[in-house]
């Protein structure tokens, strides 16, 4: 049976950490940021981690991360 092949778009927005959990930026902060608050702003400048919901799918389409 062929290898399987990874999602090369979703192979550049997520990361493994050491523990296996699977690192993702937030969305909504290129553009439009004049009337988001510099709190808010902050905070999407920080990593997040995918939740449990997503967790299934992002696995499936990155089958070697």
């Amino acid at each position: 049976m062929p290898k399987m092949k990874t999602k090369r778009g979703a192979a550049k927005r997520f990361k493994a950490t050491g523990t296996g959990a699977i690192k993702r930026n937030k969305a909504f902060s290129s553009h439009i940021l004049t009337k988001k608050s510099t709190k808010r702003k902050r905070g999407l400048r920080k990593s997040d981690l995918v939740d449990s919901a997503n967790l299934k799918s992002v696995r499936k389409i990155l089958p070697y991360l």
